[in-house]
C-alpha cells in the first residue's frame, strides 16, 4: 500500500468545505412550516393509566427524580365464596417535571406493564417552569398521539406467548369438537 500524499486531508476538507459554500441555504420558517420528524420521534411521554400498577420502577430508576408518584391501598373483596380478600394500589397521582427531565427513555424501558410511551408531540413550552410539571390528565392526553409500532418482520418466528395461546387454543377447540362428537354419538345410540 502507497503511503498517502502529504496534504491529500487537508485537500479532502477544503473540497467538502467549498461544495458546502456552493451550496443554498435552506431556512425552515418553524411556526408556519411543521418540521418533518421521523415517526418514533422523542417528544413527550404520554401515560396509558389503565396499566400502570404503582410499582414505582419507573420514579426509582429516573436519574433525574423527576416523576412524582401517589397512591392508596385499596382491599378488593374476595373474587369467590370462602377466598380472601387482595388489596391493590390504586393510582392518586402521577407527575413528569419536563423542567428537569433529560428525556433519556429509562422510564419508558423500565415500565414492565406498558404505561409509558414516547409522543411525538413536542410543542408544549410553557412562560412559567412550574407549569412544565404535567400530571397524570395531560400526561393522559398525549397517550392519544403516540404512533403504532413498527410491524413485526414477516419472515420472524411467531413470539412465544402467541404460539402458545394459538396452541391453547387448538387443544380447547380439538377437545370441544371430541365433547359435541361423543355427545352426539350418545344420543345416536339413545334414540
Amino acid at each position: 500500500m502507497a503511503p498517502p500524499i502529504p496534504g491529500s486531508g487537508l485537500a479532502k476538507g477544503l473540497a467538502v468545505t467549498l461544495r458546502t459554500m456552493t451550496r443554498r441555504s435552506v431556512t425552515a420558517q418553524y411556526p408556519d412550516v411543521q418540521p418533518e420528524l421521523p415517526p418514533r420521534t422523542r417528544g413527550v411521554i404520554g401515560l396509558f393509566e389503565e396499566n400502570c400498577t404503582v410499582c414505582m420502577l419507573c420514579a426509582r430508576e429516573c436519574p433525574d427524580w423527576c416523576i412524582y408518584i401517589d397512591s392508596h391501598k385499596e382491599t378488593v373483596p374476595a373474587a369467590a365464596p370462602g377466598g380472601r380478600e387482595r388489596s391493590r394500589n390504586v393510582l392518586d397521582r402521577f407527575a413528569i417535571d419536563f423542567s428537569l427531565c433529560m428525556y433519556c427513555g429509562i422510564c419508558i424501558e423500565v415500565c414492565p406493564f406498558d404505561a409509558l410511551f414516547w409522543s411525538p408531540e413536542f410543542e408544549y413550552a410553557e412562560t412559567d417552569i412550574h407549569e412544565l410539571t404535567h400530571e397524570r390528565d395531560k400526561l393522559r392526553e398525549w397517550m392519544w398521539t403516540v404512533p403504532e409500532p413498527p410491524a413485526l418482520d414477516p419472515r420472524a418466528e411467531e413470539p412465544k406467548e402467541i404460539a402458545a395461546a394459538r396452541k391453547a387454543a387448538e387443544k380447547a377447540a380439538a377437545q370441544a369438537a371430541a365433547e359435541a362428537a361423543e355427545t352426539a354419538e350418545t344420543e345416536g345410540e339413545q334414540q
